[in-house]
């Protein structure tokens, strides 16, 4: 295991004070804290090697690009995928998931077909297939799951048609913390002919994750849920999908030549890039990837679960209490309400103790409806959080429990 008072040392934020007492910072699943040494990276560039990248002959653009490629080379090793050519920068896991739906569809999909999604998915996850069903005439079926919070994997058969063209399916539930046997689903969806996406905004920070190994065909995450900068993301795909996809936006960049009779389009993965890239922001995601393997995703991975474990043993002490996302294979991620105590009341009232979680439906309105509520509280943890921390959020719900 790694220090964890140094490695908090690396996160001045959480050294601040949120109404005179510790800030104790529990939404990890929405964003991470950036450490100091990703801050200093981005700053670098911006102070020295700020210039566009790869239209450039000068000594600052070559330079600017020399990072920006090598950010992709880390993308790729980090991820385990084939070549750094199906490696896409995009602005983080929404829009990896909106250029795979806007692009598959147009290219594989005809009105009646389908794509298989979960019951559990981000928001992300849902209104991109549904913007393409309003718009081609394309069905969205969902995948259920038990009352634990688990996908019902082994029925996937039921679900999967001859009219079946995609699966998409999130690795980690953002509420439940529910870890997903997507190896399982892609092995059934490749026996039928049929490629599989992969949201994995939640997995990247918290485990290692072998693209080749999962053999998933897209796989999107983002560098903000990873101690990384905003607005960076990536996409992931399989060359030959990649090649066949047709472009999701155009102009600079993803293009050979242009008439006004014809456009060419760039190689991989150039051809997905239009435009101007974050190419600092790249930069940063390459820094915070080479920090959290210089920890150890293992030993991240320990940590976290044993955080999960330990602050749902503690909460199950308390009154009232009901926790959801009840999954042997859970991470990071504890979300729960108490009595009938408003969700949104419970975080405003641990906000005044300097607690920051998160409340509401965390862009899962499907899943609340499954589950029969409006919303939760949501405390998900990371690499920087300890059992202190786990303690004070217990002692704060029971002080709000007590008020009410």
């Amino acid at each position: 295991m790694y220090d964890l008072q140094t490695v908090r040392e690396d996160f001045p934020i959480l050294s601040r004070k949120i109404y005179d007492r510790p800030l104790v910072y529990l939404d990890n699943a929405a964003t991470t804290q950036k450490p100091l040494c990703v801050l200093d990276a981005m700053r670098e560039e911006y102070l020295n090697v700020n210039a566009n990248v790869h239209r450039g002959v000068h000594y600052l653009s070559q330079q600017a690009t020399e990072l920006h490629e090598a950010a992709r080379e880390t993308v790729c090793r980090f991820i385990n995928a084939r070549s750094a050519s199906e490696v896409v920068f995009t602005r983080g896991t929404t829009e990896s998931l909106n250029l795979v739906a806007s692009s598959f569809v147009e290219a594989f999909m005809y009105e009646g077909d389908e794509v298989l999604v979960s019951v559990m998915e981000h928001h992300s996850n849902i209104v991109p297939w549904q913007l393409e069903a309003a718009r081609r005439g394309i069905a969205v079926k969902v995948l259920p799951m038990n009352d634990k919070g688990e996908l019902l994997a082994d029925e996937i058969d039921d679900f999967l048609t001859e009219r079946t063209r995609l699966v998409s399916i999130a690795h980690v539930s953002n509420v439940l913390g529910t870890v997903n046997p997507v190896e399982e689903i892609v092995k059934k969806a490749h026996a039928r002919g049929i490629p599989v996406m992969v949201d994995g905004a939640q997995s990247t920070p918290h485990f290692k994750v072998d693209v080749q190994s999962m053999d998933c065909d897209f796989f999107a995450f983002s560098g903000h849920k990873m101690y990384g900068p905003t607005g960076i993301g990536v996409l992931y795909g399989k060359e030959e999908w990649l090649d066949r996809l047709p472009p999701y936006q155009g102009g600079g960049e993803m293009i050979q030549s242009v008439s006004f009779e014809k456009t060419t389009f760039e190689q991989l993965p150039f051809k997905f890039e239009a435009g101007t890239p974050d190419y600092v922001a790249s930069h940063g995601l390459a820094v915070a990837i080479d920090y959290l393997q210089s920890l150890g995703l293992d030993a991240i991975a320990e940590h976290e679960k044993e955080l999960t474990h330990y602050c749902m043993d503690q909460l199950r002490k308390l009154d009232g209490i009901a926790l959801y996302g009840e999954s042997e294979n859970k991470d990071a991620v504890v979300s729960f309400n108490v009595g009938n105590i408003h969700h949104l009341d419970i975080g405003t009232l641990l906000d005044r103790l300097g607690i920051a979680v998160r409340t509401g439906h965390h862009c899962a309105q499907p899943l609340m409806d499954r589950l029969g509520i409006q919303g939760t509280v949501r405390a998900s943890f990371g690499l920087y959080n300890t059992r202190e921390e786990v303690d004070a959020l217990v002692e704060g719900v029971r002080r709000v429990s007590a008020m009410f």
